[in-house]
């Protein structure tokens, strides 16, 4: 059966796809296996929905290191920026600044290591 969409209706429907499947993954939690089975019960091919599924599990993941490294980079900015002031004025405790900034450096270097 062939279908005469224009391709933005095609990129449309492809957004529409792995917006489905984005959805699945993050807000309702499910696994690969899981979005896979509920692209195919949608009238995917169980190929075309892996290859969705591998997409989006790459994209998660580069965010997830984006947002890790960016959680170290201002953590570590928070921290040296609360030490810096702390030692330069001697009597000014920037302590919120340099906690702070340590917890978000070691959040983004947990995240980093999943």
């Amino acid at each position: 059966m062939e279908t005469n969409l224009t391709p933005q209706q095609e990129q449309e429907a492809v957004n529409h796809i792995y917006e489905y499947a984005a959805d699945l993954f993050i807000n309702k939690d499910k696994n690969s296996y899981e979005v896979k089975m509920a692209l195919v019960a949608k009238g995917m091919s169980e190929e075309n929905a892996q290859i969705v599924v591998d997409r989006l599990e790459d994209e998660i993941e580069q965010a997830r290191k984006r947002r890790a490294n960016k959680d170290m980079l201002w953590g570590a900015v928070w921290c040296i920026g609360g030490t810096i002031v702390t030692l330069a004025s001697r009597n000014v405790i920037a302590w919120g600044a340099i906690l702070f900034g340590g917890i978000q450096f070691i959040r983004g270097v947990i995240a980093s290591t999943k």
